[in-house]
C-alpha cells in the first residue's frame, strides 16, 4: 500500500538534462512510476564526463556495491508485478526497442537494419525482441523472432542472453551493468567508451571508462535522487526500491487470514492488503479462498497454513502485549523461526548468508552500526541502569513462561527459575543480574519468580535492556532475542534453548545439536538474514513499505508506547477475556 502522504506532488519533477535525458536506464523509469521518488539532473552527462576524472577510490567502492546490488534486484519496469512470461530458450540473443517519439529516435531502416545483425552474426540462435510503448516492433511472423512482453523483467533477460543489440535504447547500459559488451548501432550516452561494440563509433571520443567508473557517473553523480524532498543516496534508493518490489511479489496473489486477533486486523489490512486480504477462522470459507488463489496466512505455529506471521525483532517503542503496533512482521513459509522441532525460512536465509557477497557485507555492517549507535532494540522499552557491583556481570535475561519460543524451543529449561538456578550453579562467584520480561514487568504476561531475590544478586526490572547488556560481561537466556541483541553487541552468549540464533557456533549452546544448522555464518552474515532478508518493515501510521534503512530511522523518532497505567488496564482486560472468553 502506498502511503497516502507520499504523493507525486511532494516529488521534484522528473527531468535529466543533455544526451542522458534521450535514453533513460531502467532505473530512471522505475523511480518515475513511485509517487513519492523523483530526480532531477545535477550535471550535464557531457560535461561530466569531461570535467570529472572518476577516480574517487571511496566513491568509486560504492559504485561497485550498488552496482551489484542494482544488478540483483531484478527490478521490473513498473511498481507492479512484472510479467510471469518465461524467458526464451537459450541461445538467444536480446534487441532492444526504443520509442519511436523520443528525441534523435532513429531511423525505421536504422531499426530493420540492427534487426538483420541480430538474425545473422549468432548462428542458431533465437531472437528476442523487447518491445517498448510507441516502438518499432509490434508484430512479427519469422518464427525465429520471439516478441516479449512490455513489462518483461529485463535483468533476468540480460542474465540469460549470449548477446544484447540496440540502437541507442537507455536499456543498452543496463546490458553494460549486466556484464555484456552490447552492439550499438546509433550514439547514445553511453556508447564509444570502451564497453560497446559500436557501429558507428564517435570519431572524436577518447575517455575510456570502466564498467563502475560508468555506474558511478550516470546513477550517482549526473542525477539527485529524492524522496518528497529530501535527498537521497543511491545505496537509500535501491534500498527503498528493494523492499517494494519484495512487498509487490509477496502480496500479488492476495490472502486469507486466520488467527488474526481483531485489534490487529486494521494494521494488517494496511500493511499486507494491497491486493486482498480477507480474515476469517471458518475453514469452509478458508478453503474457498484458497481455491480462488489466495494464499493461507495465520497467525503463530499454525501448521495448515501456507505462511505464519509473527512480529519482527525490531518491532517499536512499546510492547505488543500492549496493543502497540508493530513496525515490522514476519511472514514463513516453511516454519515459523520460534519452532527449532521443523525447518523454518530463516534457517534457510542464514544458511544462504553464510557467504556475504561485498555489497551485501558493506550494507549489514552500515545497518548494525546504525542500530548499535541508535540504541534501538526489539520493543525500547525500559529506562537507566541500576547499580551493580564489580565483578564478573552475567546477565539473566527472563522470559514469558507460557511463550511460544519457550514452548518450543526450550527444552529442559523452561522456566525463569530453571534457568536463574542454572546460571547460579555454572558461575557460583559471579553477579548475576536478572533482567525481567518487559510484558511480566508490566503485569500482561506468565513469569513472575519470587525466588529471585535468593538467587541474583541484582533484579533490574524497569532497567534499559541495552545498557543492562553493555554493562554486563556475558548474557545467559532460554531463547530471549536478548541474547541475539547481546551478539549484535559482541557479548559472550549462553542458550540452555534453541532459539533461532543459536548452534551456528557464534553461541555456548546447552541445547541438543540442530543437524540442519551446519552452516557456519559470521555474526553479519547471521544478522543480515535476520534483519534484512526475513523480515519486512512498514510504518505503522500509514501502513507504507519501508526499506529496513527507513524503519530504524522511523523508530529512533517513533513515540513512546502506552503509559503504564494504560498498560495495566489492559492486563486486567486480557485477564478478564481469559477467563471468561476463553481466548488466549
Amino acid at each position: 500500500m502506498v502511503d497516502p502522504d507520499r504523493n507525486a506532488s511532494q516529488a521534484a519533477p522528473h527531468h535529466l538534462s543533455g544526451r542522458l535525458s534521450f535514453a533513460p536506464p531502467l532505473l530512471f523509469e522505475r523511480v518515475q512510476d513511485e509517487p513519492d521518488l523523483s530526480y532531477a539532473s545535477l550535471e550535464d552527462w557531457d560535461a561530466l564526463l569531461t570535467r570529472s576524472p572518476l577516480d574517487d577510490s571511496a566513491l568509486l567502492n560504492r559504485a561497485r556495491d550498488a552496482m551489484a546490488w542494482l544488478v540483483s534486484l531484478n527490478l521490473s519496469k513498473f511498481a507492479t508485478l512484472p510479467s510471469q512470461d518465461a524467458l526464451p530458450d537459450v541461445p538467444y540473443v536480446l534487441v532492444l526497442d526504443q520509442p519511436k517519439t523520443a528525441d534523435q529516435a532513429p531511423s525505421e531502416a536504422d531499426m530493420a537494419e540492427m534487426l538483420v545483425f541480430a538474425q545473422t552474426e549468432i548462428l542458431n540462435a533465437q531472437v528476442a525482441i523487447l518491445p517498448c510503448p510507441d516502438g518499432y516492433f509490434t508484430a512479427h511472423d519469422d518464427p525465429r523472432i520471439i516478441l516479449l512482453s512490455e513489462d518483461s523483467a529485463l535483468y533476468p533477460l540480460l542474465e540469460n542472453a549470449t548477446a544484447v543489440y540496440t540502437h541507442s535504447a537507455g536499456y543498452g547500459f543496463d546490458a553494460i551493468l549486466a556484464g555484456h559488451r552490447p552492439r550499438v548501432f546509433g550514439q547514445p550516452w553511453y556508447s564509444s567508451l570502451g564497453l560497446t561494440q559500436d557501429e558507428r563509433p564517435d570519431p572524436y571520443a577518447t575517455r575510456r571508462l570502466t564498467r563502475v567508473q560508468l555506474f558511478c557517473a550516470a546513477l550517482m553523480m549526473a542525477p539527485q535522487w529524492r524522496a518528497g524532498d529530501k535527498a537521497l543516496e543511491i545505496e537509500d534508493l535501491l534500498a527503498r526500491l528493494e523492499a517494494r518490489q519484495r512487498a509487490v511479489t509477496e502480496d500479488a496473489a492476495g490472502y486469507v487470514a486466520s488467527n488474526i486477533l481483531p485489534w490487529k486486523r486494521p494494521f494488517l489490512r494496511r500493511y499486507l492488503g494491497r491486493s486482498q486480504i480477507v480474515f476469517t477462522d471458518d475453514p469452509d470459507s478458508i478453503a474457498r479462498h484458497k481455491a480462488a488463489g489466495l494464499r493461507h496466512l495465520a497467525w503463530g505455529r499454525t501448521p495448515e497454513a501456507e505462511l505464519r506471521l509473527e512480529d519482527g525483532f525490531l518491532r517499536s517503542r512499546g510492547l505488543g502485549a500492549a496493543l502497540v503496533r508493530p513496525l515490522s512482521l514476519v511472514l514463513d513459509d516453511t516454519g515459523i523461526y520460534f519452532d527449532p522441532t521443523r525447518p523454518s525460512r530463516l534457517e534457510q536465509l542464514i544458511t544462504a548468508r553464510a557467504e556475504l557477497t561485498p555489497h551485501q557485507r558493506h550494507r549489514i555492517e552500515r545497518f548494525v552500526q546504525r542500530l548499535t549507535c541508535l540504541r534501538l532494540s526489539k520493543y525500547n522499552v525500559g529506562d537507566g541502569l541500576p547499580d551493580l557491583p564489580e565483578g564478573h556481570r552475567i546477565l539473566v535475561a527472563g522470559q514469558v513462561e507460557d511463550d511460544a519460543s519457550i514452548q518450543c524451543a526450550a527444552g529442559e529449561i523452561a522456566t525463569n527459575l530453571d534457568l536463574l538456578t542454572a546460571a547460579r550453579a555454572a558461575h557460583p562467584e559471579a553477579v548475576i543480574v536478572y533482567k525481567p520480561h518487559p510484558d511480566v514487568e508490566a503485569g500482561l504476561r506468565r513469569g513472575k519468580v519470587p525466588e529471585a531475590q535468593e538467587i541474583a544478586d541484582v533484579i533490574a526490572t524497569k532497567a534499559d535492556p541495552l545498557s543492562l547488556i553493555e554493562a554486563c560481561d556475558e548474557v545467559w537466556t532460554m531463547t530471549s532475542l536478548i541474547g541475539f541483541e547481546a551478539l549484535l553487541r559482541h557479548k559472550p552468549v549462553t542458550c540452555t534453548g534453541a532459539p533461532f540464533y543459536a548452534r551456528w557456533g557464534l553461541t555456548s549452546d546447552r541445547s541438543p545439536t540442530l543437524v540442519r544448522r551446519n552452516a557456519a555464518p559470521d555474526l553479519m552474515g547471521l544478522a543480515h538474514a535476520v534483519l534484512l532478508d526475513y523480515p519486512r518493515y512498514f510504518d505503522p501510521e500509514t501502513g507504507a513499505t519501508l526499506a529496513p534503512e527507513e524503519a530504524l530511522e522511523r523508530l529512533a523518532i517513533a513515540p513512546q508506547g502506552r503509559s503504564r497505567a494504560m498498560q495495566y488496564a489492559l492486563a486486567k482486560l486480557r485477564q478478564f477475556r481469559a477467563a471468561f472468553l476463553g481466548l488466549r
